[in-house]
C-alpha cells in the first residue's frame, strides 16, 4: 500500500503502533463500505442479475 493513503500530520513525526494503524485503516474501510452500502441501497437491485436470469451458476 502506498504512503499516499495515510494522511501526514505536521510537526515532529511520532511513529504509530501497528495496532493503531490497523484500527485507523479499519475505521476508514468501514466508513467507505458504509457509504457504498448507502449508494447501493439508494439505487435498489435493478442492476443485479440473478443466476436464474443468465448469471453465473453455482
Amino acid at each position: 500500500m502506498s504512503e499516499e493513503a495515510v494522511p501526514q500530520q505536521g510537526g515532529p513525526a511520532q511513529p504509530k503502533g501497528l495496532l493503531q494503524q490497523m484500527e485507523e485503516l479499519m475505521a476508514s474501510l468501514n466508513a467507505d463500505l458504509s457509504a457504498l452500502d448507502a449508494d447501493l441501497q439508494s439505487t435498489g437491485s435493478t442492476g443485479l442479475v440473478s443466476a436464474e436470469e443468465g448469471g453465473a451458476t453455482v
